[in-house]
């Protein structure tokens, strides 16, 4: 750390990383939960690499060499970065093989090598081979003929040094060989099981593969078989300016993605320095790019492993998230959000009261127009499917689809074309900025005149990660918000300077200011003697004007509780700077993405919720909407929400003033997991709301 006011935020990602990986050490989770946990530090990894490191070797490549406020310049970032992801790398596999696999091993679940298997697994391996993997099996031979071919990111190949039996010299020359395992492959394989035994034994594609390839290669002999991945640089370099076309441009990049410079070559320890040497010639690989890992590669693929059926008793029931009491039992929605503004809290209520709002959108007569943003969506949209009927039944639709969502690009042009194709008008973002605000508008033809209905969120509209992210989404029918709403989506879609906003914020224009003016007029009150306090939960903190700004408010004496998931650049507790200051980090079953600030302001306690981070892309280059919450009851459950956050002592990691995260010191304290208890809590009201609509239909039936 240089800086020791700023923590360099790819040290500091990485170290969110490594509270995941603690997560997979931790042996009070449930086996098949720490294996989960493990597969997200390996994606999370793979992102990094693909992004971060690779924008930073970019940075180094045109001979960018000034020092960022952290105190670093690239180059000496990236040799930092390098220890950092080799340890972690080394770490991981540590987890599997020291921790994680002993305990899948009391629990009768084994990873077993061929040379482990008894007869009648290596039958059934010989079979699986020949009937399932020779047809679709590709052998690549490199020579003067044959070039080394475009390896494939993330994927796993078996590197094969073959020698000629025909040739009597030994001393000639070895060929090398590389083989995709193909996607069409499962990567785990479940082994042979009697009804009796109660062992589950399992074996690594490549594993059963390895001993069989002769059978590709007749006349050869087989010298060594290793595994070895490939990363490549994974970021889109899109000249918005100069495309014609937003859309053709991003289907362009996606194919250059596939084929981005290797910026790290991962294999196994076993490889030969031979075998080693010739990869990283092929592929231009430096040494300290190199990995050399020991265990099968691409730890991702346990995510799927560990939600097998078999294993339902090794991992924490899945909780199913419950209808809001507040909508529980009520037909008409647009009653419900025309009475008072409504808070839903996913995933321990339902996405799918979301997913109604707009389904009944477009099936209602009375509906005019339906607007929305859409930045990353899931692969089988229920909302997306919503919106194409409502373009069929004649609604107005008009969707904004951001294109330039990182890794979802793909995804979200094949739902453009197929809502451009239903009749919905489709706006592919703007030039130089992504559209990252979540927000519906529903125009309502009603008996008192037009009414137009809102939704406001935290998080993406992906009935997917809605059961996996925790946020918080609001709904209205007051005409301030649905005024600001509207122009919003008219400035978006058309051309406007206009800033006045009633209720809401928008970056780029006013949203930085706004955060500004609150963080300041707590300054000023404590200034004036008063209580100042700031509460702020967000993903990332990284941004040098807020974090400035809350130095700034710490020295005055303001009081902030900082809760950030991920990435944090601020640094608490630093004598005379950041000693009002307080970071806490959770992390459990659910991603904390829920964005919410709160400012004393007096005792007026203004809370806000916000699509946007504190992060320079988030307050400068996106379009991203802060919202006030205003009904007294919405306020009341929010801050419920804060303090049953800042209650927990199980999953809660605090920042101390050396930049490092610690867990909290549970003796004396209350034992309290804030994610279970909200899972309790939902399942209370749901219960609650139950019971009441069962005694209303009892008492309608004895009136009756």
């Amino acid at each position: 750390m240089k800086n020791k006011l700023f923590i360099n935020r790819e040290i500091s990602w990485l170290d969110f990383n490594y509270r995941v990986l603690e997560e997979a050490y931790d042996k009070g989770n449930l086996i098949m939960d720490r294996l989960k946990f493990l597969a997200i530090t390996a994606s999370n990894l793979d992102e990094f690499f693909m992004v971060r490191m690779a924008g930073i070797m970019d940075q180094i490549n045109v001979g960018y060499s000034k020092k960022s406020i952290d105190g670093f310049t690239p180059k000496e970032l990236l040799t930092d970065l390098r220890k950092i992801t080799q340890e972690m790398m080394d770490r991981q596999y540590t987890c599997l093989a020291k921790s994680i696999m002993p305990e899948l091993n009391q629990n009768n679940v084994f990873f077993l090598n061929f040379d482990e298997l008894n007869e009648e697994g290596k039958d059934f391996a010989l079979h699986y081979f020949r009937h399932e993997c020779y047809p679709v099996l590709t052998p690549q031979a490199i020579d003067n003929s044959r070039p080394f071919p475009l390896v494939k990111n993330n994927r796993v190949y078996l590197c094969i040094m073959l020698h000629d039996t025909e040739l009597k010299n030994k001393d000639e020359k070895d060929y090398m060989v590389i083989l995709e395992i193909p996607k069409v492959l499962d990567r785990i394989i479940a082994l042979p099981k009697s009804q009796e035994a109660k062992e589950f034994n399992y074996i690594f594609i490549e594993d059963l593969i390895s001993p069989f390839v002769n059978e590709l290669f007749t006349g050869y002999d087989v010298k060594q078989v290793t595994e070895f991945r490939i990363t490549r640089n994974g970021d889109l370099a899109i000249d918005e300016d100069e495309a014609e076309d937003l859309l053709i441009e991003i289907e362009k990049s996606i194919q250059q993605r596939k084929w981005g410079a290797s910026i790290k070559l991962e294999v196994s320890k076993t490889m030969s320095k031979k075998m080693k040497k010739w990869l990283m010639n092929e592929l231009e690989i430096e040494e300290n790019e190199l990995y050399e890992l020991k265990g099968n590669l691409d730890l991702t693929c346990f995510m799927k492993f560990q939600g097998r059926p078999e294993f339902e008793d090794l991992r924490e029931p899945r909780y199913i998230p419950l209808m809001s009491n507040e909508f529980y039992g009520r037909e008409d929605i647009f009653d419900v959000i025309r009475e008072k503004d409504r808070l839903l809290h996913h995933p321990y209520q339902s996405f799918n009261t979301v997913i109604d709002f707009v389904r009944t959108a477009a099936s209602d007569p009375d509906v005019l127009a339906i607007k929305q943003t859409l930045y990353r969506v899931s692969g089988d949209s229920p909302i997306i499917e919503a919106l194409i009927q409502a373009a069929q039944n004649g609604k107005q639709v008009t969707v904004l689809v951001e294109l330039k969502a990182r890794f979802d690009e793909a995804n979200n042009i094949v739902w453009a074309k197929k809502l451009e194709k239903a009749g919905c008008h489709v706006i592919y973002g703007l030039v130089g900025l992504k559209i990252h605000c979540k927000m519906i508008l529903v125009v309502r033809k009603e008996s008192d005149g037009i009414r137009r209905y809102v939704h406001l969120g935290t998080g993406n509209y992906n009935d997917v990660t809605a059961a996996q992210y925790t946020d918080l989404g609001m709904f209205t029918a007051k005409e301030s918000y649905a005024s600001d709403v509207s122009t919003l989506f008219n400035l978006l879609s058309g051309y406007s300077h206009y800033t006045l906003w009633k209720k809401i914020e928008v970056a780029p224009k006013t949203l930085r200011n706004a955060f500004y003016l609150a963080i300041e007029r707590e300054i000023d009150n404590v200034k004036m003697g008063e209580k100042g306090k700031i509460i702020a939960k967000m993903n990332a903190l990284i941004d040098e004007g807020i974090i400035n700004k809350l130095y700034e408010a710490s020295q005055a004496g303001v009081e902030i509780q900082l809760i950030v998931r991920g990435m944090c650049s601020i640094i608490p507790g630093v004598p005379k700077i950041s000693e009002n200051i307080t970071v806490r980090s959770i992390v459990g079953t659910y991603l904390e993405h829920s964005r919410i600030y709160y400012f004393y302001n007096q005792g007026k306690e203004d809370i806000f919720l916000s699509s946007a981070d504190w992060m320079e892309r988030n307050l400068n280059r996106r379009i991203e909407t802060l919202f006030p919450v205003e009904d007294e009851d919405l306020k009341k459950k929010i801050k419920h929400i804060i303090d049953i956050t800042l209650r927990d002592t199980i999953k809660t990691r605090l920042m101390t003033e050396t930049g490092e995260y610690q867990r909290i010191d549970k003796r004396g304290k209350e034992l309290l997991s804030c994610q279970k208890y909200f899972c309790e809590e939902a399942q209370e009201e749901e219960s609650e709301a139950a019971r009441k609509a069962m005694l209303l239909s009892n008492d309608m039936g004895g009136k009756k």
